[in-house]
């Protein structure tokens, strides 16, 4: 097999697409003692560049609320650039929805923490997250029973 046939995967960049904070709630939130409670959602999307070059976004989410107010709300979309060549189709749609989010995770998670940090909060400190068995639950979905509606 020469090197043309090799399987090829590359991180060739790593970057902040998008980041946003939210301090609705501010100066008032400050003087609050109580702890907020933390929701965190997590979604990924992947675009192709071109045929062995595709973009994958792993965006996250977290609210933090104490009682009915939001003491704040943070959203980084933290992407990569992925070269991958010479990989068959049926093994590309896991590496692009557990391998590619797995190396965002942290960069992500970082992010989320200076941000949250920099808003005047203590860091966030997410925990690691299970890709594999996130993408498995989405396959799954994917592949649920089709409900056809006759007219």
């Amino acid at each position: 097999m020469s090197d043309q046939q090799q399987p090829l995967f590359n991180i060739e960049k790593i970057y902040v697409k998008d980041l946003s904070l939210e301090v609705p709630n501010a100066p008032q939130v400050f003087m609050s003692g109580e702890a907020p409670q933390l929701e965190v959602q997590l979604a990924s999307s992947v675009k192709a560049v071109d045929e062995s070059l595709y973009e994958v976004t792993l965006t996250v989410t977290v609210t933090a609320k104490a009682g009915d107010k939001t003491v704040f709300l943070v959203e980084a979309a933290q992407a990569g650039l992925f070269r991958i060549r010479n990989v068959p189709q049926g093994d590309l749609d896991p590496i692009l929805g557990m391998v590619c989010p797995n190396v965002l995770f942290p960069y992500a998670r970082e992010t989320v923490s200076d941000t949250v940090n920099r808003a005047g909060f203590p860091p966030v400190l997410l925990a690691p997250v299970n890709f594999e068995a996130l993408y498995q639950q989405h396959v799954a979905e994917q592949q649920g029973p089709k409900i056809e509606i006759a007219h």
